[in-house]
């Protein structure tokens, strides 16, 4: 799964180069990260929306919508997918509220 991932974030950087009108990820590079950012808000939305609804296929879907777009604000800001996953390896064995409360005192 994780090489999907590195895959897609291989994609994305190699995006930045592409001209904006042959891609749809190197047109919102170019319109800068309030665009992607309004992407990313946009299919969170759907995603919350695909939830109630309660369609697993609709879910899914708008849930890769929503990584998708995730990936591409990471990109443009210098960052991918392995990043996100050490976070994620970093809080293995970490209780919810004592992460919490770390932050919190920061």
């Amino acid at each position: 799964m994780t090489d999907t991932l590195e895959r897609l974030a291989g994609i994305l950087e190699a995006r930045k180069q592409a001209d904006p009108d042959s891609s749809y990820v190197a047109g919102l590079y170019a319109k800068g990260l309030d665009t992607i950012l309004k992407k990313v808000g946009e299919e969170a939305t759907e995603t919350v929306i695909a939830a109630k609804g309660g369609s697993s296929e609709q879910l899914v879907y708008e849930t890769a919508d929503l990584w998708f777009h995730t990936l591409v604000m990471l990109a443009h800001q210098g960052l991918g997918p392995e990043d996100v996953l050490s976070e994620l390896e970093r809080r293995f064995g970490l209780s919810g509220l004592d992460e919490k409360a770390a932050r919190r005192q920061k």
